[in-house]
């Protein structure tokens, strides 16, 4: 059963190495994210999974102990799913976390969770609204006490630098995913229009559709902890307790 989620957004930018200077501009965004897992972590879940927007190729479930990199990004810096073999630096020949559970990975080890034992689960385009829903269905079951940690942004259409450039219909829509999740509204996440949230490059789509379908009758209520557009990218923190 879910006792619990915390929504945040999943750019790499968040990890202060990879953002350089521009670091203190996602200041408020990190902190957001560090009280929603206070959030998690006092819900005393059972088991804790990371859903995050993955590529084709990188859906689907990740063990603890995997390891990510954001190598690509400029850094040199290894992360790891919870606890497990490894040295840090070593990502070893396997299966890597997509961008996304990378980023929750590092918030988990910046705020120094230990509280459970943790899996991963990459989502996207290949998951429609109902294989979200019922994958959600799936996760909230696989314990007595399920906490979810779901990454991802809204639209990358904010503004004219934004990264799918200006769309006016991208403030309409992310203001009502923040409504939506700020209030633990499983209804509107469900029904969200998935061609709309396509078309404005919003990440979080799948992994919204899942905590849908994880807290459906779970009796949660939410809180919208952050919300603004910083590069022209919607992000949200926001917990369900």
């Amino acid at each position: 059963m879910l006792v619990a989620a915390a929504v945040c957004p999943c750019p790499p930018l968040l990890v202060p190495e990879i953002a350089g200077g521009a670091a203190p501009e996602l200041d408020a965004a990190r902190a957001a994210c560090t009280d929603a897992l206070g959030v998690l972590a006092a819900s005393r879940p059972d088991r804790l999974v990371v859903v995050g927007p993955a590529a084709e190729h990188g859906c689907g479930p990740y063990p603890e102990g995997t390891p990510g990199s954001f190598r690509g990004f400029g850094a040199d810096i290894v992360v790891r799913l919870g606890r497990g073999d490894g040295e840090a630096g070593d990502v070893g020949a396997g299966r890597l976390l997509p961008p996304s559970l990378a980023v929750g990975a590092w918030l988990l080890g910046r705020a120094g969770w230990g509280d459970a034992p943790i899996e991963g689960l990459g989502v996207g385009e290949p998951f429609g609204a109902e294989r979200c829903v019922r994958t959600g269905r799936e996760v909230a079951g696989r314990a007595g006490r399920v906490a979810l940690l779901v990454m991802g942004d809204a639209s990358a259409c904010r503004t004219l630098k934004a990264p799918g450039y200006l769309d006016e219909r991208a403030a309409p829509f992310d203001a009502e995913m923040g409504r939506a999740l700020g209030k633990a509204d499983v209804t509107a996440l469900e029904t969200m229009d998935v061609e709309l949230a396509r078309q404005l490059m919003a990440s979080g789509r799948a992994p919204w559709q899942v905590l849908a379908g994880a807290g459906k009758d779970a009796g949660l209520s939410g809180e919208l902890l952050y919300e603004d557009a910083p590069y022209g990218v919607g992000y949200v923190v926001a917990t369900w307790s």
